[in-house]
């Protein structure tokens, strides 16, 4: 393997591995996120803290998390197969398998959207779409990330951008692994809808 993608891999990896949403509500006081609700170091849950102050920056840094590291593969290495493509893939495993917490981390919702943002916008914004109706229809959070990942790869094929599939199937697979208690309750009829405590 060419060791321009193994370095951007790691740098990947390790930047997503940063569980902005415990840091922030452990610094603001408010203790260890994964005590509450489902226990993860996402935004969503960030949000059952009631701060929504903090919810909104743990998306923002979360998405960043995603998008740096590919922008910064694609611009350092530009030409290279591959490279920004492995970076989406690993920034988003380091996000949901962080080694600080016992390879335990977020949901990847967030950091997903953060890769795909980096690698074709157009398609982000498609997504946003997909997310937004879903929600609307659904109003259960697990349900519209997970149609949404889901969709993405479908989204980059009919639009035209072949080397970002992959990719994208791979991010999604991580995101449903992590989603894989969601998916329990869904087929129990237990998923709670938005506003409650769980999720």
């Amino acid at each position: 393997m060419d060791s321009t993608i193994i370095i951007s891999a790691l740098l990947a990896f390790i930047l997503g591995s940063v569980p902005f949403g415990l840091l922030l509500t452990r610094a603001a006081g408010l203790g260890d996120v994964r005590d509450i609700g489902s226990g993860s170091i996402g935004a969503t849950n960030v949000l059952r803290t009631g701060n929504k102050g903090l919810a909104g920056a743990t998306v923002l840094l979360d998405a960043a998390k995603g998008a740096v590291p590919v922008f910064i593969a694609a611009h350092i290495w530009p030409g290279t197969a591959g490279v920004a493509a492995v970076a989406a893939v690993a920034a988003v495993a380091g996000h949901c398998f962080t080694p600080w917490l016992k390879f335990r981390g977020g949901k990847g919702f967030a950091t997903a959207a953060g890769v795909l943002l980096a690698l074709a916008w157009p398609v982000l914004l498609v997504c946003a779409a997909i997310w937004a109706v879903t929600l609307a229809v659904s109003r259960i959070s697990s349900v519209s990330s997970m149609v949404t990942v889901v969709a993405a790869p479908v989204a980059a094929w009919g639009m035209s951008y072949p080397q970002i599939i992959m990719p994208l199937i791979a991010v999604a697979a991580i995101v449903l692994v992590q989603h894989r208690a969601n998916i329990g309750r869904l087929l129990r009829g237990e998923e709670p809808a938005i506003g409650s405590k769980t999720q």
